[in-house]
């Protein structure tokens, strides 16, 4: 019997791609919002990419703003960014 192929759906570009090619950022009950690079914190979860355009229009739209109901600080988004490891290209600026 094989495992199940885990499979989610990017806030951004709204593609469906295996977890491993995604960052979580979670939510726990708590209303503290941190990265999961477990994949296993209990609470609210969603997903961006890791590319640096998804990265770059996550920042500009503010997505996580509007899954969590609640405004993240700009260092929040530099942070995904930094994950991303797109600061030589400035795209998220």
């Amino acid at each position: 019997m094989s495992k199940p192929i885990n499979m989610r759906r990017c806030v951004v570009c709204r593609q469906v791609r295996h977890k491993s090619e995604l960052i979580r950022v979670v939510k726990t009950l708590s209303g503290e919002i941190s990265f999961d690079e477990t994949g296993k914190i209990f609470g609210r979860g969603a997903y961006v990419c890791k590319s640096a355009t998804c990265a770059a229009s996550l920042k500009k739209r503010r997505n996580f703003d509007k899954v969590f109901k609640t405004k993240l600080p700009n260092e929040f988004y530099d942070k995904i960014c930094a994950a991303v490891d797109i600061k030589e290209n400035n795209s998220c600026k």
